[in-house]
């Protein structure tokens, strides 16, 4: 209880005093004070990473706490026999529950030794000799949500240059048994451990939305949650979807908004409600990290998480998060633009009937007059029909049509 105080009195002592000097230095003008604040900000995170949103596999949403190692190791094994490392499914991340409770006698972070005996940084070794990277989980807390093992707060320097050593390259850093601390001051000291640690991590922001993370994650972080966390079913996802989306504004290479991890191939919804799913994340630029298990992935999941077309729009170079455009009822319009003057539009039907859904040109950001041709991105063919104004399609209950509309010369 003593090191817990007195840690939350130095937060508070270096905070007092950081503002101090600053207002030391540009007394001579409110504006110098914020031109210098602000510049002291943005420089905090400069790693160099998630130009385009992260794609890879997180362990949580299959797995919980039931991980080892080779879970680990054969997950990574699965994303190359499958190709979808080429696809750009990178990241083999290791969720809660991999440490002990203790920490050595000299305060460092201790892989569980039942379940990942070889430690870490032979496992990041091993993830990396596959043309792969490793990310681990801490969080911004006393103890993780699972309480199985410590968090960072007040140890932020030691673990950040503990990950590094190890070989990590992402980690996902959580919001739990914090000490009602605020995250814009527990998550900021993370992140400077990280760029004194000497190793480019990407950093994850997964705060939930509490405080807002758009409006103050791009200094600190590479993403940030923008929800709680989702669960496998349409009604957790597709309000997973709407939270997200609010902060569309705010994302842009280098950072970007996460609704969370996907569940597609975890066996709570329906072929197309899935489709939906990905369809959403992609056109959001979420990161897309799949939560199911790889190693045994049906057909179907393999269908939809590897299509190429897809994916490119979560990856266009432009980095722009896509919007809901349109609401009437159950049928939504999504749309954003895309590089080489190319609209990426999504048509959803979150009713129980059929319905007729229609994207107007001045609704998704096409010229009036303006010819499209569209591809289908789920059918992979491009629509014999050119379109001027408008575009039309039947969607199923719980599904959606996803295109990609380019001018015509």
């Amino acid at each position: 209880m003593e090191k817990r105080i007195c840690y939350e009195m130095l937060v508070v002592s270096v905070t007092l005093l950081l503002f101090s000097l600053t207002c030391s230095t540009a007394s001579s003008s409110s504006s110098k004070l914020h031109h210098h604040v602000e510049q002291f900000r943005r420089n905090l995170l400069a790693n160099s990473l998630g130009r385009t949103p992260p794609m890879g596999w997180n362990s949580w949403n299959h797995f919980n706490c039931q991980i080892n190692e080779k879970i680990i190791r054969e997950t990574a094994d699965a994303l190359v026999s499958t190709g979808l490392s080429k696809l750009g499914y990178t990241y083999v991340n290791i969720d809660d529950c991999w440490a002990e409770l203790n920490r050595d006698d000299k305060g460092n972070l201790v892989a569980k030794k039942s379940t990942f005996p070889s430690g870490i940084k032979a496992l990041a070794d091993y993830v990396h000799s596959k043309g792969l990277k490793l990310g681990i989980y801490s969080d911004a807390g006393y103890f993780t949500c699972s309480k199985q093992m410590p968090g960072s707060l007040g140890h932020e320097f030691q673990d950040a240059k503990t990950f590094a050593s190890w070989g990590i390259d992402y980690l996902k850093y959580d919001n739990c048994n914090n000490g009602g601390l605020k995250p814009t001051v527990r998550y900021p000291i993370m992140t400077r451990a990280l760029m004194k640690a000497g190793r480019p991590i990407f950093v994850s922001l997964c705060e939930w939305g509490d405080m807002h993370p758009a409006l103050w994650g791009a200094k600190v972080g590479n993403s940030w949650r923008t929800t709680n966390d989702i669960g496998d079913s349409w009604e957790s996802m597709i309000s997973r979807a709407d939270m997200n989306e609010v902060y569309a504004d705010y994302a842009r290479a280098g950072g970007w908004n996460d609704p969370d991890m996907l569940e597609v191939g975890n066996g709570g919804m329906t072929k197309n409600e899935y489709i939906v799913h990905f369809s959403l994340w992609a056109l959001s630029k979420a990161p897309l990290l799949l939560g199911c298990d790889v190693r045994n992935m049906t057909k179907e999941t393999m269908e939809i998480v590897s299509n190429k077309e897809v994916i490119a729009v979560n990856q266009d170079s432009l980095g722009v998060q896509g919007k809901k455009v349109r609401m009437e009822g159950d049928i939504e319009i999504w749309a954003g633009p895309l590089s080489g003057y190319r609209v990426a539009v999504v048509l959803l039907n979150r009713g129980p009937w059929r319905y007729a859904i229609t994207a107007e040109w001045d609704d998704i950001g096409i010229p009036p007059k303006s010819v499209v041709e569209a591809r289908d991105l789920w059918e992979h063919k491009t629509l014999k029909t050119h379109f001027k104004d408008k575009l039309t399609a039947t969607v199923e209950p719980h599904a959606c049509k996803m295109y990609v509309l380019k001018p015509v010369a």
